[in-house]
């Protein structure tokens, strides 16, 4: 897996970008004709004193690289971080 650095932003708080978990979501539907697993990416970090999880996409769709960046935008945005 290729290292990633997440992108320059300016930000003076405690907060880091690098900060977050990102992991696979495996979830389970029934239908009549049997049940099927899927697998999602997701991301989550801390705000306040709270764990806040998000979604990012179905793992067919979208590989780890692209997870991470898309993760590090949706927290910078949550965060109130402004890009340079």
């Amino acid at each position: 897996c290729p290292t990633l650095s997440p992108p320059t932003l300016s930000y003076a708080g405690p907060a880091r970008l690098e900060d977050l978990n990102l992991w696979q979501m495996e979830k389970a539907k029934t239908t009549k004709k049997g049940s099927k697993t899927y697998l999602y990416w997701m991301a989550s970090w801390r705000e306040g004193g709270k764990v806040r999880n998000v979604h990012l996409g179905s793992c067919r769709k979208v590989d780890y690289e692209t997870a991470l960046q898309k993760a590090w935008k949706l927290k910078a945005k949550a965060l109130g971080m402004s890009a340079n």
